[in-house]
């Protein structure tokens, strides 16, 4: 299955933390994301680093393989909707970039973003894309 993939998810790839076993799962299947993705996962590599929670070549190795396990879309031809859902929602607009690019190709978003979860369904109908959390059970342990 195709899935859009947010930087929430992506650091649990290479950071032990809660849910990482089901992000795990998420490698399963083919992964796109804005390229925004790389600097976001960079800079929460980076805050690691900092606070001693991981080393600084830990961090840099990190942030090099993000975007080795997905495919990177350009920001350009996301820009004016990622923006008009940051305006509408209201919500960061670097977030909704994930979801812009969600609704461009027609697949479902994957986040362990609950903040960004919590402003959709308070939303109503103001995004088209599907968006799925760690929690789905396709992405729970022990399961294919």
């Amino acid at each position: 299955m195709r899935l859009v993939v947010d930087s929430s998810v992506a650091v649990k790839w290479f950071v032990t933390e809660a849910q990482s076993d089901e992000a795990q799962a998420v490698l399963d299947h083919e992964l796109i994301a804005p390229q925004l993705l790389v600097a976001e996962c960079a800079n929460v590599f980076w805050k690691k680093a900092r606070k001693h929670e991981m080393t600084p070549g830990q961090a840099m190795i990190a942030a090099a393989n993000v975007s080795g396990v997905v495919e990177l879309m350009g920001l350009s031809n996301l820009v004016m909707r990622a923006v008009d859902l940051a305006n509408r929602l209201p919500h960061p607009a670097y977030d909704c970039f994930y979801l812009a690019l969600a609704e461009m190709e027609r697949c479902p978003l994957v986040t362990a973003d609950d903040r960004l979860r919590r402003k959709l369904d308070e939303a109503g109908d103001i995004c088209a894309a599907e968006i799925l959390t760690l929690d789905t059970p396709m992405f729970a342990r022990g399961m294919p």
